[in-house]
């Protein structure tokens, strides 16, 4: 690697750190002003991994799943909290994570580790969960940072798991964000990271009924 590519990417996870770090801690934040849509997003994500949990051939555990991306816990407490014991949530910013507490209440006694990191550096417990879910989050990681990550989050999965990944997708190419310092990828270059982190493919979703106005959003499960 370059110096010069070394550069880019410190400038790359430092302005999207300080693009978060502006944000104030609330849904609507964590949606970027279209907390209206919470409801919807959580329904489609409930309904598309609840497939594969239970018991029997194909099916995960409920034990323990990690929120990747976290914020102040959105996820966690509307979707992963009332289907696993247990969560873990990692997300970038301090502050969102001391604010999460606050934000789930009774629900917060069964969330074991609030871990402050950016994903590139992340290492999950290995052989730690049944569900690694991680959504709009994967734009603010390098191609190589994410195939790494999934590589590390494949090795943290306890028997059966399942990784999902939530989030948008250009409908071509790669489109760059400067407001955030984030990419969008389209779904063939989405697929082929997961294809090159030694991970199939198992089930894939566009979300329905979200506004037109911004990019489609897929669901895509992985072991």
């Amino acid at each position: 690697m370059t110096d010069g590519v070394e550069e880019d990417n410190v400038a790359f996870y430092s302005d999207g750190e300080a693009y978060w770090r502006g944000r104030p801690p609330t849904v609507d934040a964590m949606l970027g002003g279209y907390g209206h849509i919470s409801g919807l997003d959580v329904c489609a994500s409930r309904k598309f991994i609840s497939q594969f949990l239970g018991e029997g051939p194909g099916k995960t555990g409920q034990t323990r799943a990690l929120d990747c991306g976290s914020g102040i816990g959105r996820i966690t407490k509307r979707l992963l909290l009332p289907l696993f014991d247990r969560v873990d949530m990692v997300d970038v910013t301090e502050t969102f994570l001391k604010r999460a507490p606050a934000y789930l209440g009774a629900d917060a006694q069964r969330v074991d580790n609030y871990y402050c990191s950016g994903l590139q550096d992340f290492i999950p417990m290995p052989g730690h969960y049944d569900l690694i879910w991680i959504q709009w989050v994967i734009g603010h990681l390098t191609d190589e940072h994410l195939t790494n990550f999934l590589k590390r989050s494949c090795a943290a999965l306890r028997p059966g798991g399942i990784i999902c990944i939530k989030d948008n997708v250009a409908q071509e190419g790669v489109i760059w964000d400067g407001e955030d310092s984030s990419v969008c990828r389209n779904l063939d270059l989405l697929c082929r990271i997961v294809e090159d982190s030694g991970m199939s493919i198992v089930e894939q979703k566009c979300q329905d009924n979200f506004p037109k106005e911004i990019y489609a959003v897929w669901m895509i499960a992985m072991r």
